[in-house]
């Protein structure tokens, strides 16, 4: 099991004792793919992030009876805008995107009121998506280069271009976006010395390199701009 960012562990025990009366180290260990000592750090962590946590000795931890984090509460507008996209999200050919998204959404419906719930539930029995009847998925990678354009983090890519060649590239994530049903990844490729797109679905593995780059000093409207302009060159 892959490690998980500190926040999103952090963020996830809190959660985790939420949901239980108690909840032992090794349970949260095991959860999260981590050593035992590392919970314990993150509990000394969020105590002192003021989250009042009662350690029960030879058992394990819990929440201060009574003490609950401000529920987000939503409008029924909001709560069905919620359904909708996920019924959307979930046909998305994307592997990680719809487990995220789906995580996201069960954690949002777990603050509904009860009678939102309700409704929530009736409605999600009542609306189709249509595309992409099957809910294929044709790649994993959304998330990972995300997380790699925000933090501006050198990847290595494996890629399989229509024509079927294989190349290994060093590249510099701009930004994703969809078309036709395709993710595309627009990045600076450092083989070819200047900005591709590359269909998500054709790459075959990502390295993330520990090396950063700098800001490419553009927005994705300039980057579109750019390309509308050469085509107008193109004979």
């Amino acid at each position: 099991m892959r490690e998980k960012p500190r926040l999103s562990r952090l963020t996830a025990i809190v959660t985790q004792l939420q949901s239980k009366r108690i909840v032992s180290a090794t349970y949260l260990a095991e959860k999260h793919g981590v050593s035992i000592r590392t919970i314990y750090r993150d509990i000394r962590t969020l105590e002192k992030s003021g989250i009042p946590i009662i350690t029960e000795p030879s058992k394990g931890y819990s929440l201060m009876e009574g003490y609950q984090l401000t529920p987000v509460m939503f409008t029924e507008q909001e709560a069905n805008a919620l359904i909708t996209a996920e019924q959307i999200v979930l046909k998305n050919k994307d592997q990680s995107l719809t487990e995220n998204y789906h995580s996201a959404v069960t954690k949002i419906k777990a603050t509904l009121r009860h009678s939102q719930k309700e409704k929530t539930e009736l409605l999600t029995d009542r609306i189709q998506y249509r595309e992409n009847p099957k809910a294929e998925k044709t790649s994993d990678y959304l998330m990972a280069l995300q997380s790699a354009i925000i933090h501006f983090q050198l990847l290595e890519i494996n890629y399989l271009s229509l024509q079927g060649e294989r190349t290994q590239r060093i590249v510099e994530p701009f930004a994703v976006y969809s078309t036709q049903g395709n993710w595309l990844l627009i990045a600076f490729c450092r083989l070819r010395n200047g900005f591709r797109a590359f269909r998500v679905d054709f790459i075959e593995n990502i390295r993330r390199q520990h090396a950063t780059f700098e800001a490419h000093g553009m927005s994705l409207e300039d980057y579109f701009r750019l390309c509308r302009e050469q085509l107008k060159k193109q004979p």
